[in-house]
């Protein structure tokens, strides 16, 4: 098990014990934490965690990005299987056994497991749907993304990791560009909590949108019909189409603009604007708008869409994000 770690002192306890009491045999588990130049008082408590023998810390002096603090890990891997966790997910007990057991099939080269957020709301009912998505391709394929915080692959198929890059989205397109199938283990599972403040969400989910167009641009030719079939289009509409829809509701909402003469134009153009003014109350904490189903639907959805219009920003303005910032989920 390869876990990456900066600044998680907060939560990297509580995930070293989680680790520690998986339902695994401990003569077949490595589990590696790489610190990324932690500064908290994270590398203190690996540091005193790792007198379990099952356990290796490794404490980079100066912080320079996912990326290699994955590749760091990757050198000291010597299972046939790496599961790559992030420090905010707390494990089920089985988890490590049911994300491993898929592997028995020589075709399957990845394999995700489900990141389950209890709360209520936004990132909970698209975590949902995002879940249902992937058990659907899996049945007809391949997953065309894998949880972040909790999937696993082939040793032989880790390439290095990549600044810029989504690892899990790479993860999963090396995977399938070498032959293979990326599935989903329901079976697998761990709980998260939802980011608790809607600035953070918003930032979190540029990065994350602007690493995974970065991937898709350089893995472009798995967008071919003619080389991949079927798992083509699911990338396209999974992925490029998903990116699309601020310029979808743009469209919308200006067509709209024009027909609002008509009345049944009318009613829809008032819907947008309280389904709009909702998203802004909730994201202005009026009147605890956000801690309704009718605030939190509205603005994540309109956080999440206008993240993706300012990642797309980013992108085509050549910026790349090197450096990630755990999400802060306590």
């Amino acid at each position: 098990m390869l876990v990456p770690a900066y600044n998680e002192a907060a939560v990297i306890g509580k995930k070293l014990d989680n680790l520690l009491s998986l339902d695994y045999p401990s003569d077949a588990l490595q589990i590696i934490v790489v610190s990324d130049g932690s500064t908290d008082g994270t590398n203190a408590l690996l540091e005193d965690a790792a007198r379990d023998a099952r356990l290796t810390a490794v404490l980079l002096p100066e912080r320079r990005g996912k990326a290699n603090a994955l590749n760091q890990g990757l050198s000291r891997a010597t299972g046939e299987i790496v599961v790559f966790s992030d420090s905010s997910i707390m494990l089920d007990a089985r988890a490590l056994r049911e994300i491993v057991r898929p592997f028995a099939d020589p075709e399957v080269g990845c394999v995700s497991g489900e990141d389950h957020i209890p709360e209520g709301g936004g990132e909970g009912l698209y975590g949902r749907y995002e879940l249902f998505l992937r058990n659907r391709e899996s049945a007809i394929g391949s997953i065309v993304g894998a949880s972040g915080s909790f999937y696993a692959q082939r040793r032989e198929l880790c390439e290095p990791f990549v600044d810029g890059l989504a690892p899990d989205f790479l993860s999963v397109l090396n995977t399938v560009e070498a032959g293979f199938r990326a599935i989903t283990e329901p079976a697998a599972f761990g709980y998260m909590a939802a980011v608790k403040h809607p600035g953070d969400e918003f930032r979190r989910k540029v990065r994350t949108l602007l690493r995974g167009m970065t991937t898709l641009w350089v893995k472009r030719s798995l967008l071919n019909p003619l080389r991949f079939g079927l798992f083509a289009w699911v990338l396209f509409s999974h992925k490029a189409m998903r990116w699309l829809v601020p310029l979808f509701l743009l469209a919308v909402f200006i067509t709209n603009l024009a027909l609002v003469g008509h009345p049944f134009y009318a009613v829809i153009f008032l819907l947008q604007l309280l389904f709009y003014g909702l998203a802004v109350l909730a994201w202005q904490q009026v009147s605890n708008v956000q801690d309704r189903i009718y605030g939190k639907v509205p603005l994540y959805f309109s956080a999440a869409n206008l993240a993706v219009a300012w990642a797309w920003g980013k992108f085509f303005m050549g910026t790349r994000q090197e450096l990630w910032e755990p999400s802060r989920r306590v």
